[in-house]
């Protein structure tokens, strides 16, 4: 389960991208990683230790001879579920193919059968030169995920292949040798996102303050965990998210048919979107003028879970339930009366959560347990729910 943490070194090398390797940090730690960073020594000239205990909470060192008491060189070894060495310099790569140990890294790499991701980065004649290949190709043929640079502007004017990848690439790829990641392969996981809108007239419309933030997360989450993702959005601007199915749609009658388009094939549901409770009886086709709005007759949405859950056959269904009160009973009562496997609660009194990087709540599950979150990142979230709504799928 989420609980477990999994432990990443990840080895910076001494290139002008070390700096990049700041967002990895922040984007591994929430996905739920541990991270402890381990640079090499020339690296430190690019980015200091201190930015990187900072970030990481842990302390930082890039010689077998600091800390001697722990035995580093061994205990981290033993400790690490994953390498990712971003970025691999031509040297650090050289010195990772003939075997060296001439530093902390270097000796973690040889004391550990953990999986390895080198990410490179170098000058485009640095990566095309045949020595840099070929020990590219002895990295390989040992078992490391060497990954293809970006091509692209380098330092000063230079252009080519010799890119550090973007952030977003390196976790798709590290989750592809990850051993949660890719459990969802091969299913097929519906979300949405985002909050409805229900016209008044042409200008006008009822809506809510949903950013569809958590929708996104779970999507993302999902794609790197090898499902086949697709995404209905409501009213988000923006989107995009490669390998992931996007439907846009922007009030309840529409989201209702764009999930019924879908969930035959599903095997999740993740219902993140904020619906509308009610809309207008009547839709005006000209913009109402100030002096003629005195009241609005409304009737309430359809409701889309509700209408889902009827056909439900052997998907699992994730709900969400923003409340001010009582959030407990209250998403008890929507966990049974929409027939759902497992809910997430939080409470978003004085416009709390909306539009938040973070969040917190609880998760209750249909067999009656009650699990507490506490406040973590949206991408942390998606993780658990999805980790739970597997368990319950089988």
């Amino acid at each position: 389960m989420a609980s477990t943490i999994r432990e990443v070194v990840l080895g910076v090398g001494g290139g002008i991208a070390a700096y990049k390797s700041a967002d990895l940090l922040r984007r591994l730690q929430d996905l739920g990683y541990g991270v402890t960073v381990v640079p090499t020594p020339a690296s430190l000239n690019f980015v200091g230790a201190a930015t990187w205990e900072a970030l990481s909470g842990r302390p930082v060192t890039t010689q077998v001879w600091e800390k001697v008491d722990q035995v580093r060189h061994v205990s981290l070894a033993k400790s690490a579920d994953y390498f990712i060495i971003a970025p691999a310099t031509a040297d650090l790569i050289a010195r990772l193919a003939t075997g060296r140990a001439d530093d902390l890294l270097t000796n973690l790499v040889l004391a550990s059968t953990a999986p390895k991701l080198v990410v490179p980065a170098m000058h485009p004649n640095m990566w095309t030169n045949p020595a840099t290949q070929s020990n590219v190709g002895i990295l390989r043929s040992r078992g490391f995920i060497v990954l293809e640079p970006d091509t692209g502007r380098l330092t000063g004017n230079d252009s080519g292949a010799g890119r550090f990848p973007t952030t977003e690439r390196i976790l798709s790829e590290f989750c592809a040798i990850s051993t949660r990641d890719g459990d969802l392969a091969g299913k097929n996981v519906l979300v949405t996102a985002g909050g409805t809108r229900e016209a008044i007239d042409p200008v006008r419309f009822i809506g809510n303050h949903s950013s569809g933030k958590q929708g996104i997360a779970v999507a993302k989450a999902a794609h790197l965990r090898g499902a086949h993702v697709t995404l209905i959005a409501a009213n988000i601007d923006g989107l995009n998210l490669p390998g992931i199915k996007t439907v846009n749609i922007t009030d309840a009658e529409s989201m209702l048919h764009a999930v019924e388009n879908e969930f035959a094939e599903c095997d999740i549901l993740v219902m993140a979107a904020a619906v509308a409770d009610a809309k207008p009886i009547k839709q005006m086709s000209e913009k109402i003028k100030k002096a003629d709005y005195n009241s609005i007759d409304l009737e309430e949405t359809i409701d889309i879970l509700k209408a889902i859950s009827a056909k439900k056959g052997k998907q699992i269904m994730v709900g969400f339930a923003a409340e001010t009160r009582e959030l407990l009973a209250s998403a008890t009562s929507k966990l049974e009366a929409k027939h759902l496997d497992l809910i997430y609660v939080n409470d978003v009194s004085d416009g709390a959560i909306f539009g938040q990087d973070q969040t917190q709540g609880t998760i209750l599950l249909r067999n009656g347990e009650i699990i507490p979150v506490s406040r973590q990142s949206k991408d942390t979230l998606s993780d658990l729910l999805l980790d739970y709504a597997l368990k319950q799928l089988g």
